[in-house]
């Protein structure tokens, strides 16, 4: 199968266009269901005043959400005063789904649909083996036939997560191993189910599934996977960065050792080697028991190499590692926290967290989940 290529590698500048009413609707509509679903359940006159609109367009909003089954209203607050108190208005978590696809594994593509708050509420998956080009993307359009088959309530969106570079569009303009290029996913997607689709690179939508979905207080963070080969997903002031041709976060083949191995990128003594989970794998079944410490502590060291000017130009407040908990918990965490601290300032190194969520198998459909609520709500 050959995909067409992309013509421009870059990121195109937005059109200018003039404002019109349907995009202030459009807005204001967003605006209400954000309030809702951050600030949780509030009365119609609470939500006047948290959003800023008027009365009578909050009520015109309410009621067009209610059709739409995104919010729906309960009895009044408890220990309300007496009298005729107000109803409040929530977001229906459980009357709309998302299904989202992770293409991310090197055996096999997962799934899950899920509500809005991210809960899973069914799971599918397909064996890859060893399928690319054409076959691998047979095997996408199952996953999402049978997604779709199990939801069990109207489906909002579909959301991806793959490996290589996509664009704006939801196109994967490469995807090496899976023989992908010039792919446009998210159009096949929409059309097939009738139903708009959002494709993302598989760690940056991990970088948001930790921003949005796991315990955090950073705004700028990134999420470094070394389960196939190292990327990263970058946030810097709470909003993904993908780069000028959507290829942030490509640190894997960051050289750290001048006479280290060739790599299949044509340079030598890359991040790839010293720390990506097979190349690591691979080092520790050479040497006995004792010296497993040391060859993790050398691994660290060496993303730690790395880390430190990253998180010196943008002021990083976490890093988290994923991947095989058995690599990354322990040694190796330890050594890239203590050399990335060691070799940056003191205001950098002292806000620094690097912590591990090693086994979280579900952040990239967290990430995917992320796209449709942002593209089809403007949640966040």
């Amino acid at each position: 199968m050959t995909f067409q290529q992309v013509a421009s590698p870059r990121r195109q500048a937005p059109e200018r266009t003039k404002a019109r009413t349907q995009d202030n609707r459009i807005h204001n509509r967003s605006l209400v269901l954000a309030t809702l679903y951050h600030q949780g359940a509030m009365t119609r006159s609470e939500l006047t005043r948290a959003s800023g609109l008027t009365a009578p367009t909050i009520s015109a909003l309410v009621g067009d959400l209610e059709t739409d089954g995104l919010v729906a209203e309960t009895g009044p607050r408890e220990g309300s005063r007496p009298g005729k108190p107000a109803n409040l208005v929530r977001i229906d978590d459980d009357n709309t789904n998302l299904v989202v696809l992770d293409l991310s594994h090197s055996d096999r593509f997962t799934g899950a649909v899920l509500n809005l708050r991210g809960e899973i509420v069914r799971r599918s998956e397909v064996a890859l083996g060893g399928a690319l080009g054409d076959e691998a993307l047979a095997l996408v359009f199952r996953l999402a036939d049978n997604l779709m088959r199990l939801a069990p309530r109207r489906v909002l969106g579909i959301g991806v997560g793959t490996p290589g570079i996509v664009d704006e569009t939801g196109t994967i303009r490469q995807a090496a191993h899976l023989r992908w290029t010039g792919l446009a996913l998210a159009e096949r997607l929409s059309n097939r189910h009738a139903v708009p689709a959002y494709v993302g690179n598989d760690i940056n939508l991990a970088a948001l599934a930790v921003l949005r979905f796991r315990e955090t207080e950073a705004r700028n963070l990134m999420v470094v996977s070394i389960e196939h080969g190292v990327g990263a997903g970058l946030v810097v002031g709470g909003e993904l960065v993908e780069g000028e041709q959507f290829a942030a976060g490509e640190i894997g083949h960051v050289t750290v050792d001048d006479d280290g191995d060739d790599c299949v990128c044509g340079r030598r003594g890359c991040l790839d080697l010293a720390i990506s989970a097979a190349h690591l794998q691979r080092r520790l079944d050479a040497v006995p028991e004792s010296d497993r410490a040391t060859v993790l502590a050398a691994a660290g060291r060496a993303l730690g190499i790395v880390l430190a000017p990253i998180s010196s130009a943008l002021n990083l407040d976490e890093v988290v590692l994923t991947g095989p908990a058995e690599l990354i918990d322990g040694p190796l965490l330890e050594s890239a926290t203590t050399t990335a601290r060691s070799r940056t300032l003191t205001p950098i190194s002292s806000a620094l967290q690097v912590r591990s969520l090693a086994g979280d198998a579900d952040l990239i459909l967290l990430g995917g989940a992320c796209l449709v609520l942002s593209g089809q709500l403007g949640i966040w």
